[in-house]
């Protein structure tokens, strides 16, 4: 797919006839905020029964809050799955030396692209997903250096060109600011749980392409955020790999959506790839926690002081003798402080 400015400078009076005339993206009457278009299905109602399972067994695992480690290697798998889908050339070991501020050789663009993912990514959690504003400022250092005026919502027609077919064309620029506003008053009024709000913000987005460039990568970046406002374990969830393996299913559901004037075909086929990424989250067979693994989520519980049977009661899957080897370790390595002795040793964290 390819942006055409140009053609819709040019066309820009077709707009209204080439936008599917059941499409009602968010519109403003008499003050009223009107929800925007989708259906609950079959299949949505069995995506979010099975997320939700999936959600509860990442807690129950302890995996609500991931080690270090494989934070960092999520972030870096988010980062690149997210700009190879816009044709950043860079690979998982470039970017990750990147991340280790090592020099790598590669398109000044590409490096350009990753360096502000990751500022922005590293403050994630700085961004109000209700804020129109803090999405601006998000695009602004997303894009920076890469458009002419990144964090300012376009001032002219663009449209997505597949092959030789125009696929679409978004809203006319003087009509960005007051849908945007339409849309960020649903995410912040409306009721639906937050695995809705964030698919149809993500359609949403997409269809009305307030940018000039960077809308594929904002629309991902603010469905995480919308995500870990509710649930922590999305703030390092590469579900953005799943997506770009499957990329023509990803278009071809926004296309669908364009089709159909509704949200419902793109809603069923994020939660489809937010299942996928839990499934492989919690896929064991490719990761086993460590002492310092549980360690770690064992101190995010807030428990200053402990017994070793304070510490298997969190996690009721190890022997005595693990537990013994993971509070000898914390020791070892600093994290724990150690008093008293046999069945009154109670440790504290450092």
């Amino acid at each position: 797919m390819r942006k055409c400015s140009d053609f819709l400078q040019k066309n820009d009076k077709s707009w209204g006839r080439l936008r599917h005339q059941k499409h009602i993206t968010l519109i403003l009457s008499n003050d009223t905020i009107m929800k925007p278009p989708y259906d609950i299905s079959a299949e949505i109602l069995h995506l979010i029964s099975e997320i939700s399972t999936k959600l509860g067994e990442v807690k129950a695992h302890f995996l609500q809050r991931q080690s270090p480690q494989l934070r960092k290697q999520n972030r870096i798998k988010t980062i690149h799955s997210s700009l190879n889908i816009e044709g950043n050339t860079l690979t998982v070991e470039q970017i990750t030396a990147i991340v280790d501020n090592k020099k790598v050789i590669g398109p000044e663009k590409d490096v350009k692209e990753v360096l502000n993912a990751i500022k922005v990514y590293n403050n994630l959690t700085h961004y109000a997903p209700g804020n129109q504003e803090s999405f601006l400022k998000a695009h602004k250092t997303l894009m920076n250096g890469l458009v002419e005026s990144p964090g300012k919502y376009r001032n002219k027609s663009v449209g997505i060109i597949k092959g030789d077919n125009l696929a679409h064309i978004a809203p006319p620029a003087e009509n960005i600011r007051h849908l945007m506003t339409d849309l960020f008053d649903y995410l912040q009024k409306d009721k639906d749980i937050a695995l809705i709000k964030s698919c149809v913000f993500h359609y949403e987005m997409e269809f009305i392409h307030p940018f000039i460039d960077g809308n594929g990568r904002m629309g991902r970046l603010w469905q995480t955020l919308i995500l870990t406002q509710e649930y922590p374990v999305f703030e390092y969830l590469p579900f953005e790999t799943i997506i770009s393996k499957h990329q023509e299913q990803y278009y071809r559901a926004l296309v669908i959506s364009d089709q159909s004037g509704k949200s419902t075909a793109f809603i069923e086929y994020m939660l489809s790839i937010i299942d996928a990424a839990l499934k492989d989250l919690l896929n064991f067979k490719h990761r086993t926690l460590t002492s310092l693994d549980r360690i770690e989520f064992f101190k995010s519980l807030g428990i200053k002081s402990f017994t070793r049977k304070d510490y298997m009661n969190s996690f009721k899957n190890i022997s005595s003798a693990t537990a013994s080897r993971d509070l000898l370790k914390g020791v070892e390595k600093g994290l724990l402080v150690k008093t008293g002795s046999l069945n009154q040793t109670v440790y504290s964290f450092t």
